[in-house]
């Protein structure tokens, strides 16, 4: 029998909603009903695919507020943040029908005849998504495995179900075929494990930390299954000295507050070169100090709460009540606050320095010159994203090309367009989400050679 599973508003800790967990057997039937979806829609022709999920794209549309107000609800993310959530699940899925119809193999030249290939969908593809960003990373897996030919299985975080279960109705809503596009809740260990080692399900897409990212691998090398992992980061915001030192601290604090930092891009770690330390730091205390820290759903606000009170005490355990450096205010009283804070002279090897927080908390590290800003960004384990400031256009190429990150910015804290390539070197993941390849990544190349010989 399924268990529940309660889903508490982050910032009042009031209960939201009651959501059934699905068991191993829930996730097996599913699997199943969702094979003989996608032999279906495989077989349908691809304008018609890529009209339903311009249709799918259209009712996303209508509903935008509706799914933002939830994700305020269940994840306590600003109104602002969640309405451009709810837009870019609608944008992602308008922009992965584009793709149906330009999912084109090759012809290659070989002697005796001819030789094309075709990429055919792979199947079942099970998408495991986090609770920091429900909506738009669910969709990240989505919309590009429907736009290939594949069904879905989306199992979401156990915090966060409840956009995706409105999805899964929209996408019925808007004509696509039962059991095409399943959500089933429920625990990680339980439902999720049963995802991952089901032989019906040919893909597993996971966003989340990278030590279960590591289980899932192992599990999936078993069986020889395919994945895509987007795990940890610990993002560098690295400012040169010739940098509008004015404008990189201005643009520090949401570098790193987004989503109250629960993000793999955030720019964690912040390298400043030493001549211009003292002045970065002047100019972004205030910056810091003034971000608006409460109710998500006042669209004044910039910074809502922590999803839980597990999060909380992990982010509190990097922070000594004597620690040096600029904090901020949150709310005090119900709610898992906590309020915006940077880290000032602590080591570069320090827990809170090489260490996924995962919340609303930065550190500043000093570094010498380009070779010294380098050796610092690198020295992690993760290689997700990153910015530099600078104005020698020549630095930014090289310091770029230096980096080990998959995801770079200069000037700027961009890190995530649905129109390109998004993932992580080393122990930030495997493989690539997002941008025009997104398609091929839920795809099998079949080679067929014809042979003209008389």
């Amino acid at each position: 029998m399924s268990t529940e599973h309660l889903v508490l508003d982050p910032a009042t800790e009031e209960v939201v909603a009651t959501v059934p967990a699905a068991t191993p057997a829930d996730v097996d039937a599913a699997v199943t009903r969702a094979g003989a979806a996608q032999r279906t829609w495989a077989a349908a022709a691809p304008a018609d695919r890529a009209r339903l999920l311009r249709r799918f794209a259209a009712v996303v549309d209508e509903h935008v507020e509706e799914l933002a107000r939830l994700e305020v609800r269940e994840a306590g993310h600003t109104l602002g943040n969640a309405r451009w959530e709810a837009g870019n699940v609608r944008d992602l899925l308008d922009y992965a029908a584009g793709g149906v119809e330009r999912l084109n193999g090759r012809q290659i030249p070989v002697p005796g005849g001819l030789d094309v290939t075709i990429l055919e969908p792979l199947g079942v593809i099970g998408v495991i998504a986090p609770w920091n960003f429900p909506m738009p990373i669910a969709a990240w897996g989505t919309a590009p495995a429907l736009a290939a030919g594949n069904a879905v299985v989306l199992k979401p975080a156990e915090a966060t179900p409840l956009t995706a279960l409105r999805l899964a109705e929209l996408a019925l809503e808007a004509g696509l075929p039962g059991h095409l596009f399943q959500v089933l809740p429920g625990a990680g260990a339980v439902a999720g494990n049963a995802l991952v080692e089901h032989p019906g399900v040919a893909k597993i897409v996971f966003t989340g930390s990278t030590r279960v990212g590591k289980a899932i691998m192992a599990k999936c090398a078993d069986r020889v299954k395919r994945v895509t992992l987007e795990l940890g980061g610990k993002s560098p915001n690295i400012v040169f000295a010739d940098a509008d030192i004015e404008a990189a601290a201005a643009a520090t604090p949401m570098s790193f507050l987004d989503n109250s930092g629960q993000d793999c891009c955030a720019r964690t770690r912040i390298l400043v070169q030493r001549s211009a330390y003292d002045r970065f730091l002047e100019l972004l205390a205030p910056a810091v100090e003034g971000v608006a820290v409460g109710d998500p759903s006042d669209e004044r606000t910039q910074m809502g709460p922590l999803i839980s009170r597990a999060q909380l005490d992990r982010v509190r355990s990097y922070v000594p009540d004597d620690a040096e450096g600029i904090r901020g205010k949150a709310p005090e009283g119900p709610g898992f606050w906590f309020p915006p804070t940077v880290l000032t002279g602590l080591a570069p090897d320090a827990p809170a320095a090489v260490e996924e927080v995962f919340g609303p908390v930065a550190v500043v590290l000093p570094f010498d010159d380009e070779a010294d800003a380098v050796r610092l960004a690198n020295a992690t384990e993760y290689g997700l994203s990153g910015s530099i400031w600078t104005r020698d256009v020549g630095r930014a190429l090289r310091v770029s090309g230096a980096v080990r990150a998959g995801n770079l910015s200069v000037n700027s804290h961009s890190s995530v367009r649905y129109w390109t390539p998004f993932g992580g070197y080393q122990q930030s993941g495997l493989g690539r989400e997002l941008g025009p390849d997104a398609l091929t990544a839920f795809t099998e190349t079949k080679n067929v050679f014809i042979s003209t010989e008389a």
